[in-house]
């Protein structure tokens, strides 16, 4: 009883995983699902795959851009927690720390900074919040660890995409080869029945 408890608990644990992305069924016996309702003709039957593999392609997209997002984030991340570290040195002190921020494109200004416990970040939308050092530090901690956690996911839910887009492929081959088959099976009887 415990095994299966803890089969059932590990299929809805991969079900949860890849939520939103449906899982391609393996045709093994192509004759029995070419049986089933809905699948009249071979033709049919390959629209349908064309169009389940299709939304696969679409989904695949939009995980590659999410991907591509967090990944320039996470470097921006890291390296704002960089500097974070090097003001939290810098606060103590009464020197003045000099630095060079990016203005526009290649174009940086040198600036001196007076030791300071605030600190300002963008959160995004245009909205810039101060915070503490320490507050600042937290958060974008807990946001780097948010970020790398996401892109673990997506690149489980691209792999698992990948094993989606074989098995379609391979099925809408499947599905292909049957017709082929049932045709020449079609054209070889009806030339017997000829002669």
């Amino acid at each position: 009883m415990a095994t299966t408890t803890e089969s059932s608990d590990a299929g809805q644990a991969t079900k949860k995983k890849h939520l939103g992305i449906p899982e391609a069924i393996f045709v093994e016996d192509v004759d029995s699902f070419m049986q089933q309702p809905g699948n009249d003709t071979a033709d049919a039957v390959l629209r349908k795959l064309d169009e389940q593999y299709q939304k696969y392609k679409y989904m695949e997209l939009n995980l590659a851009q999410k991907k591509l997002r967090l990944k320039s984030q996470i470097p921006q991340i890291k390296q704002t927690l960089e500097i974070l570290r090097h003001m939290q040195k810098k606060k103590d002190t009464t020197d003045p720390m000099e630095t060079h921020f990016l203005l526009a494109d290649n174009v940086y200004c040198k600036a001196t900074v007076p030791p300071t416990d605030k600190v300002c970040l963008w959160l995004g939308a245009n909205v810039m919040l101060e915070y503490d050092i320490d507050e600042a530090q937290t958060l974008l901690e807990k946001n780097l660890a948010t970020a790398s956690r996401n892109l673990d996911s997506l690149e489980e839910d691209l792999d698992f995409l990948r094993d989606q887009f074989t098995t379609t492929e391979v099925n809408m081959a499947r599905v292909y080869n049957w017709d082929v088959k049932r045709r020449s099976k079609d054209n070889l009887s009806k030339m017997a029945d000829k002669s």
